[in-house]
């Protein structure tokens, strides 16, 4: 079982990070994180964000919290320090669904592994305690990197939807992708 830097054991955790509930002292964090144009490219944020802007989205998704998703930090294990954000979103608990939202905020933690690892915490989670069937998320066509590390935690294509999205100077195609409660489960036992 994982161990936090204090000695206990987190509710959600897969390799080298855990998920906790976000907390107000992460706004800043946050605003410094989705500022970044490095970290922003490939995410729905389209403009700066303000503290006062941030502190509101915070209220609304603690109000929100398992009610319609749950939104987590993701943190080392090794020392608590928050990485990324993740969470659910349109959870639909009578069809057994949910879309899948994540982000590594320093752009000098990515290709560590860490957002694998916060997609199998938080999917298994998904499966395990929420018993949903279905978990799906959504890629833009330029970000062909995240799309590789989705398809190798398990997610598969479902279809394309063309010049979705105005990026970059250009139209660009958003790709939904999606696994499901056994084709998880098969290929945890398998792996």
């Amino acid at each position: 079982m994982a161990t936090r830097s204090d000695g206990t054991e987190p509710v959600i955790a897969h390799g080298q990070v855990y998920l906790r509930a976000a907390e107000r002292s992460d706004i800043p964090l946050f605003v410094r994180w989705f500022n970044d144009e490095r970290t922003t490219r490939t995410l729905a944020v389209v403009a700066p964000m303000s503290i006062p802007m941030e502190e509101g989205w915070f209220e609304r998704t603690v109000a929100a919290q398992g009610k319609d998703g749950y939104h987590f930090t993701v943190c080392l294990l090794a020392d608590d320090r928050p990485v990324g954000t993740i969470g659910l979103f349109d959870l639909d608990l009578r069809n057994g669904s949910a879309g899948l939202g994540i982000s590594i905020g320093d752009p000098a933690d990515t290709n560590r592994g860490l957002g694998s690892d916060a997609l199998r915490a938080l999917v298994g989670w998904a499966f395990d305690t929420l018993r949903l069937e279905r978990v799906w998320l959504e890629v833009y066509d330029f970000n062909a990197r995240a799309r590789l590390v989705y398809e190798r935690v398990g997610f598969v294509l479902e279809g394309t939807q063309r010049h979705a999205i105005f990026r970059h100077g250009r139209f660009a195609d958003v790709h939904l992708m999606a696994v499901l409660a056994d084709d998880w489960r098969g290929r945890q036992g398998a792996g």
